[in-house]
């Protein structure tokens, strides 16, 4: 078996296409479609329908995917250990985190802990979507991952391979430019009508805030109208074109509440619109090197020390 063929069945599962597949993993289809083949015909089982107008796992291609995922992270994290020692870098942290919070968060998080003790580390951080980070997870490119997170919208990650720990807490705010007559109301209102929908800026669905966002709006459909109008993945684009006067947005109250305060947006909605996310790192559940193990292990003991919510 090659390594290729762990990567092209991951980006097939992902694209659920071969032609799609085939060109993200820069190669003809032809020869993505025969490397599939080889594969099967290794492990002795079709891992695909291709009967179907999108390419679906068979059952014995669901049974392999958690194995391919961990095989695949297992080599790329025993790769750049090797590496590291190789190049003098043991104690380095490898971040992985969406854009938002890396603004946001991650900077003030990091000298909170450091302030409590020096983590003796080197840091690195990689900023992408959502989908991005999940994937350089996933192929074992960093070693902690951090997203906002909400019940109703589940990770890729199998719990059994994968552990997570809150960080912090954010909410998704219904916001506006202020009405050009009266700034203090805003210039596009929940909940809307039919006959007039909201212009509603919308993140893309490789946003983990766009997947926690159609997730709950499902559930208010009879109850809210929206016209998507535009669409990004970056909430800094979006909180933009908030300001410019081009719809609503939910966006994160950790990046839009100096917005708030100066007027710049204002609520387009009453607090029973508004989305409550937690913050979340995510890690592998298999050991890390030392740097990585001991970072994880201050963590939970800020966790465990921490005091406990107010009760109701």
């Amino acid at each position: 078996m090659e390594l290729d063929w762990l990567e092209d069945y991951l980006a097939l599962v992902r694209h659920q296409h071969f032609g799609r597949a085939a060109e993200a993993r820069n190669v003809s289809q032809p020869a993505f479609s025969r490397r599939i083949r080889l594969l099967e015909t290794w492990l002795g089982a079709p891992l695909f329908n291709r009967d179907t107008h999108r390419v679906a796992l068979t059952p014995a291609g669901e049974q392999w995917r958690a194995s391919a995922e961990d095989l695949l992270r297992r080599l790329y994290l025993g790769r750049d250990e090797v590496r590291a020692v190789a190049e003098g870098f043991v104690s380095t942290l490898r971040f992985a985190s969406t854009h938002a919070l890396s603004i946001t968060f991650f900077p003030r998080w990091l000298e909170e802990i450091e302030a409590e003790r020096p983590l003796g580390s080197t840091v690195s951080l990689v900023t992408d979507n959502m989908a991005g980070c999940e994937r350089m997870m996933l192929q074992g490119q960093t070693q902690f991952l951090l997203c906002h997170h909400h019940p109703s919208t589940p990770v890729s990650f199998l719990p059994n391979y994968f552990t997570s720990l809150d960080v912090g807490a954010d909410t998704l705010v219904p916001v506006s430019a202020p009405d050009l007559e009266d700034p203090t109301r805003p210039r596009f209102a929940l909940p809307g009508n039919q006959e007039t929908p909201v212009p509603y800026l919308a993140f893309t669905e490789v946003s983990g805030m766009g997947r926690i966002l159609t997730s709950v709006l499902a559930l208010e459909r009879s109850s809210i109208w929206l016209n998507t109008t535009f669409s990004a993945h970056v909430a800094t684009v979006l909180a933009a074109m908030a300001r410019a006067g081009r719809g609503l947005a939910w966006l994160p109250l950790s990046l839009i509440a100096s917005d708030l305060e100066r007027g710049v947006l204002v609520r387009a909605g009453e607090t029973r619109w508004d989305v409550p996310i937690d913050i979340r790192l995510f890690r592998p559940r298999a050991r890390q090197n030392a740097a990585a193990e001991a970072f994880w292990t201050r963590l939970k003991q800020r966790d465990d020390s921490a005091p406990p919510p107010p009760s109701a």
